[in-house]
């Protein structure tokens, strides 16, 4: 089976606009995430931007970048067009890694992957466990529930996303920003109009299940942060820097 790996990206980010071309040790994060990607080799990888300046950075270092549309309401719509730029001939599985996780583990992207191929998933997803008790209440972080409680053998399926647990604890766990699609799955997946449940909580993955498309989850051990404000950043930034 073959794998293409699409990061959407775009500069007007609602909590912090510009963070994809925010530099680390000189390199962009979305050029960090492309790099992270191309090491997983689970096949070609395109960014999928609506802006020419994130294209150039990519294209600058090495990567591979396609303009896409400014219209599109989630990300899954934006790596759609850009499949539909590439052509889909000979693609069976469709890796849409967000552009602001640079700190992604590469094991976990192959091991979501490998999973989906062996299961024969619709679609599929990441989550790891929630040490700090604090998270349950932060509505900045996504939970997933799961049917079954998620250890790194297993590929439950998951029954509900949201972003307060309001007490609730079980088969809770932090949910990260990557998806797999089967081909298919994701021509049905933008063919569908934004549902209630995806409006209401902002979560595009609420399309899917509001539609009946299975979501499969599998473990991780580490929940990287994903740069979603101005001290996510500099977490993060510390978090590199002293990596290199």
């Amino acid at each position: 089976m073959k794998t293409l790996v699409i990061i959407p990206s775009r500069l007007s980010a609602t909590r912090l606009p510009g963070k994809p071309l925010f530099k680390i040790n000189g390199l962009s994060i979305i050029s960090h995430v492309f790099k992270k990607a191309e090491e997983a080799s689970i096949g070609e990888v395109v960014v999928a931007a609506e802006d020419q300046e994130i294209i150039d950075d990519v294209k600058q270092n090495g990567g591979q970048a396609i303009l896409t549309k400014n219209y599109h309401k989630t990300g899954t719509d934006r790596i759609y067009e850009a499949l539909q730029i590439i052509g889909s001939s000979n693609i069976d599985l469709i890796m849409n890694l967000q552009g602001d996780e640079p700190l992604m583990d590469v094991n976990d992207i192959k091991n979501l992957n490998n999973l989906m191929m062996k299961n024969n998933s619709q679609l599929g997803t990441l989550a790891s466990n929630i040490s700090n008790k604090k998270l349950y209440q932060d509505q900045n972080v996504v939970k997933v529930i799961t049917k079954k409680p998620l250890d790194k053998s297993n590929f439950p399926e998951a029954l509900n996303f949201i972003r307060n647990t309001n007490g609730e604890k079980k088969n809770i766990y932090h949910h990260l920003g990557i998806y797999c699609y089967k081909l298919e799955t994701l021509k049905k997946f933008v063919s569908y109009k934004q549902s209630n449940n995806e409006i209401k909580n902002k979560l595009e993955q609420m399309r899917a299940l509001d539609n009946k498309i299975k979501i499969n989850v599998a473990h991780t051990k580490y929940s990287p942060v994903g740069v979603d404000t101005e001290e996510d950043f500099v977490a993060i930034k510390k978090i590199m820097e002293y990596k290199s």
